[in-house]
């Protein structure tokens, strides 16, 4: 076999480069003082070193947690201790305010000014932020401020029942915080209670408030209890009343009682005040369907039906007298039988024609020719329905030669509507109104026209605007700038409303101020004395109820303080012992490496020198 020159340059290359490479490898891990460079080094070793570098990232994350959650727990224990002694202070002057007998107004009113020096103390504590500037008792709303003072001694929770949790190892998870409505809020009661506020649907600016409120009548209550009131404003004339309801059957306790801020307002053993002025709505505007040119007809030969609706309802009355003028008319339509359904319906019937108090539409209809002829306008069909918006056409006007277009506008919903045709009388005004382009717009709102007026079927408010004098004069409506709204069968515009909702809980805050305002307003009568220490029995129970809450919740805290140091623990086993079984996987045995490197050495040494001589072989040599 021959071997060439070129091929002993190969061999001997190859051999050199491995031997070289063997050394530079052993080199790097005696640097990096790893065993595994890279996974070609060890696939199997490879793939166990980096699940063990993220176990090991893992437990780092959980110290970081761990130590965070220790933080907010040992802040929220502080407070929750600062609490309690806050408590425990508020007891012994409730004690104190017990001795009826012996304490004055003036005694009761030093002991007030320090309970609500305390209600500050305790609105802060309630509000406490950690480092970071968030609200611990929040819940998960930690940016928004938990409790707010909202008059009349309400408070008011604006956070959420949230509660955060961090975890603590791979199978430990930890709540590091409690939700302000839980711990502050969320007390049993000793007795049945309400709690107050406002509707936040309320349009008085600025907003009208309801007070905290007491209960004074304790067995008058129960029999109202677990269902709530609602008092509600609305406006007669220049007066402005409430009424009170019970929200589940509307049964009226109080209807139409003339508002005074700040008075007294007792109720199913409740007492309470509003204060401020609150939105007392818009009384209705009555519907009115009058009747036209009555002519003469003798019903009491032909009984004739006709039906009659308002709102939702349909009465169907029977016409069964001799009508000659418009009082007989009347009186046909007020006979025991009529008269019962036009109580049904809430209206009424005169010489002058349909009225609906309410302002709920009235529709005339499916009477006969005979009924048209009796009432004076059509009663056949769907016949004929009072008007929201009422024309009073005054002069012609050729809307052909300047067309105009001007707005209707009904619950913030708009559209235009063009008047581009001569109108000379009621009737072109209505064809104007129900031409194919307007009609489209009128289905729209909901509105139908006759030579009458507007009329919205759902009684909603009907405003024309945007017109300029030529349709002032065919409408006899102001139509200009912001326009005419419906004259006629406007709806009652609810006024403010507020609420007293019963509940088998009171909150901390509730109690306090409670006990606040009996004694402020207590006075030296045995009946108010009565009053005032029957409130403080009620309170040193509420009080005992909240310290007891409070511990058991310090005992949670505490427990998971335990278990967290138990995580900790844990943790520090499972990373030592990670970083064991790495270390035998990863590190490099220097002495083992040392060994090696000199070997290796060595093999490069022997290649570089058998190279070196056997590229000196010639057979030049030989000759």
């Amino acid at each position: 076999m021959r071997v060439s020159t070129s091929q002993i340059y190969s061999i001997a290359t190859l051999g050199m480069s491995q031997a070289q490479s063997a050394i530079t490898k052993t080199q790097e891990q005696m640097a990096t003082g790893k065993r595994v460079l890279s996974p070609a080094d060890d696939p199997v070793a490879a793939t166990s070193i980096l699940n063990l570098n993220m176990e090991i990232a893992r437990t780092e994350q959980y110290k970081k947690n761990i130590d965070v959650a220790e933080t907010s727990l040992n802040l929220e224990e502080t407070n929750l201790q600062t609490v309690v002694d806050l408590v425990q202070r508020i007891r012994e002057l409730a004690v104190k305010a017990g001795n009826t007998t012996v304490n004055t107004a003036k005694d009761y009113d030093a002991l007030a000014a320090e309970v609500e020096t305390r209600i500050g103390e305790l609105l802060n504590l309630q509000n406490t932020r950690n480092a970071g500037g968030q609200y611990i008792f929040a819940g998960y709303q930690s940016g928004t401020k938990p409790f707010v003072d909202d008059g009349g001694g309400n408070y008011i929770y604006k956070g959420d029942e949230g509660q955060l949790r961090l975890q603590a190892s791979a199978s430990v998870s930890v709540a590091v915080s409690d939700s302000g409505k839980k711990l502050f809020v969320d007390i049993p009661s000793g007795h049945n209670t309400f709690n107050t506020s406002e509707s936040p649907n309320n349009k008085a600016l600025p907003p009208a408030i309801i007070t905290v409120g007491q209960v004074i009548d304790q067995e008058a209550f129960d029999k109202l209890y677990p269902d709530d009131l609602v008092v509600t404003f609305t406006k007669t004339a220049s007066t402005i009343n409430y009424s009170v309801t019970q929200k589940s059957n509307g049964k009226q306790w109080l209807v139409d009682q003339p508002y005074t801020s700040g008075a007294d307002i007792n109720v199913a053993g409740t007492k309470f005040q509003i204060l401020g002025n609150p939105y007392p709505g818009e009384a209705a505007i009555a519907a009115d369907l009058g009747f036209g040119a009555v002519g003469a007809f003798d019903f009491s030969l032909t009984n004739t039906p006709i039906s009659i609706r308002v709102g939702g309802k349909t009465e169907t009355l029977l016409l069964d007298q001799n009508v000659t003028n418009a009082a007989d008319l009347a009186a046909a339509f007020n006979t025991p039988a009529n008269a019962a359904k036009l109580a049904n319906l809430g209206i009424t019937v005169d010489a002058t024609g349909f009225h609906s108090p309410t302002g709920l539409n009235i529709v005339v209809g499916n009477g006969t020719a005979d009924t048209d002829t009796a009432l004076g306008f059509v009663t056949q069909g769907a016949g004929t329905s009072s008007v929201n918006l009422p024309f009073a056409f005054a002069a012609p006007q050729d809307f052909s030669v300047t067309p105009h277009t001007f707005q209707l506008e009904v619950n913030g919903k708009t559209e235009n509507i063009t008047f581009n045709q001569n109108i000379t009388n009621a009737t072109d005004l209505a064809n104007a109104f129900n031409n194919p382009t307007n009609a489209a717009q009128l289905a729209r709102l909901g509105l139908t026209v006759t030579d009458q007026g507007i009329v919205s079927a759902s009684n909603a408010v009907v405003t024309i605007k945007g017109g300029n004098t030529m349709l002032d004069s065919v409408t006899g409506l102001n139509t200009q700038g912001v326009g005419t709204s419906s004259t006629r069968g406007r709806l009652v515009t609810p006024g403010d409303s507020f609420f007293v909702e019963s509940t088998d809980k009171q909150g901390l805050l509730t109690t306090l101020s409670r006990f606040n305002e009996a004694m402020k307003n207590v006075e030296d009568t045995p009946e108010s004395k009565a009053i005032l220490a029957e409130l403080v029995a009620k309170t040193l129970t509420n009080l005992e109820n909240s310290i007891t809450s409070l511990v058991a919740v310090q005992s949670e805290v505490g427990a998971r303080l335990n278990t967290l140091e138990s995580s900790k623990d844990l943790n520090l086993d499972v990373t030592l012992f990670s970083k064991t079984v790495l270390s035998d996987m990863q590190d490099l045995d220097y002495a083992d490496a040392s060994i090696q490197l000199s070997m290796q050495s060595f093999v490069l040494s022997a290649s570089q020198q058998s190279f070196a001589k056997v590229s000196q072989l010639s057979l030049f040599t030989y000759l």
